[in-house]
């Protein structure tokens, strides 16, 4: 799957911990200025840069992990061409518990590493493609919801693609479930929604 998509991400540091903008997946050979998918999900987990440039001003290659394989079959099934994927929290680490723990920590307010805190707003509007099929995908803990809610609020999409909790407001299901059957079931959907759409 990954040969027909190219992947780059803009990776970046500050204060120690290192940290992901945003990702693009684009399908090869197809020229397009903007995505006509957005997606957003919970944290740039295992992707690295492909030169080893952690600290970088420009897009490098990426190596996709298996959340966003899970995009690619979205878009291979329902037909995109570009993807952009923007995180509640740009922290890569693939240990979310590592995530959860350090939205909890003093630390965290000392780091900028939200894209949907208010003073990321103008990084937010260059990045962010309106009146295209948007994906919430961030994953259903609790530790997550301040920041779900500010991305919620600071979008305001009224049809989001993707599984919401029953009886949340602010829980959507990740698209890597640990179970098999549930990862088909959460591609089939959202294919679904984005064909109905």
């Amino acid at each position: 799957m990954s040969t027909k998509f190219e992947v780059k991400g803009l990776f970046y540091e500050s204060r120690g911990y290192k940290l992901r903008k945003y990702l693009n997946i684009k399908r090869v050979g197809v020229v397009l200025n903007q995505p006509d998918l957005m997606v957003v999900m919970m944290n740039p987990g295992s992707s690295y840069p492909l030169d080893g440039i952690d600290n970088n001003s420009k897009p490098s290659e990426a190596a996709p992990d298996s959340t966003q394989q899970q995009i690619m079959k979205v878009m291979e099934a329902a037909l995109f061409n570009y993807a952009r994927i923007l995180n509640l929290s740009d922290l890569r680490t693939s240990d979310s518990n590592e995530l959860y723990c350090f939205l909890k920590s003093e630390e965290s307010s000392t780091v900028e590493h939200s894209i949907f805190s208010p003073n990321r707003k103008f990084e937010l509007a260059e990045l962010f493609v309106h009146g295209v099929p948007v994906i919430f995908g961030w994953g259903v803990n609790r530790a997550l919801i301040p920041l779900a809610k500010k991305a919620v609020e600071a979008l305001s999409i009224s049809h989001p693609l993707g599984i919401l909790k029953p009886n949340t407001r602010y829980s959507y299901y990740h698209p890597l479930p640990r179970i098999y059957a549930k990862q088909l079931e959460w591609v089939r959907d959202v294919v679904s929604q984005a064909k109905d759409g």
